[in-house]
């Protein structure tokens, strides 16, 4: 059985990732802050016969990541195949003055990079080789635009860039960059019909994109078969964005 690490395990798109996995003969362990959540999930992907267990921590906490990770290792033992890097979201803070904007960018910069930089590099000297696999969780705001949020994702491309490189053929690091995603925290209740048939209109397959569109995504280059695919960026966005990674 492999062994998966999935942050942001406990709604949306990572508990999508890690029910995917969990099903596949691997033995997830999902990190979170909010350990109800984490336990929800867990839950019900064991009720679907899943493997799974939840790890409750402040992922921008570097040595409450350490200390994660060290309690992954004690449920799962030694090793781990697969990293995916699902936690993230937008910061809900105003930003008009300085401070204000200084406290936005730092926390989407905590939100969407550090949380994946941590749990990573403590993780890295246990994922085995040569199919070891790292995974980070981007966005299409990343490759068109999206104030803080967008830059945040977008250093995760470079990130994951050198990662691959630093990996070389032990492993494999990619990026998966959504589009519309339903049925997620993101939008936090406001998303208006409006604006959801303009993000619907701009796909070409006339849908909204869904956790398992990702999940998929994740699983495919999660296995070993993945092993020639390195330091890209897969979009899944229903073509609402053409040709650029």
């Amino acid at each position: 059985m492999r062994v998966a690490y999935v942050s942001g395990g406990g709604s949306g798109i990572g508990s999508a990732i890690a029910r995917s996995l969990a099903l596949d003969d691997h033995h997830v362990l999902i990190f979170g802050r909010r350990a109800g959540r984490l336990r929800d999930s867990a839950d019900a992907i064991r009720a679907a016969g899943g493997r799974v267990d939840p790890v409750v921590v402040d992922l921008v906490d570097p040595v409450a990541v350490r200390g994660a990770v060290d309690q992954a290792r004690e449920i799962a033992g030694d090793g781990v195949d697969v990293i995916v890097n699902a936690a993230g979201g937008t910061s809900p803070l105003p930003a008009s003055s300085l401070v204000e904007v200084a406290a936005e960018w730092q926390d989407e910069w905590q939100l969407n990079v550090l949380t994946a930089v941590l749990l990573t590099t403590a993780a890295l000297p246990q994922l085995r080789r040569p199919d070891g696999r790292v995974i980070n969780l981007s966005s299409i705001a990343a490759l068109r635009g999206g104030g803080s949020y967008g830059a945040a994702k977008a250093a995760l491309h470079a990130w994951t860039h050198s990662l691959a490189g630093q990996l070389g053929p032990g492993g494999t690091a990619n990026v998966v960059a959504p589009g519309y995603i339903e049925d997620t925290e993101f939008f936090r209740g406001g998303m208006t019909d409006s604006r959801r048939e303009m993000l619907i209109g701009q796909t070409l397959n006339g849908r909204a994109g869904t956790p398992d569109d990702i999940a998929a995504t994740v699983h495919w280059l999660a296995a070993p078969a993945a092993g020639h695919i390195t330091g890209q960026v897969i979009q899944v966005n229903g073509g609402a964005l053409l040709g650029r990674g």
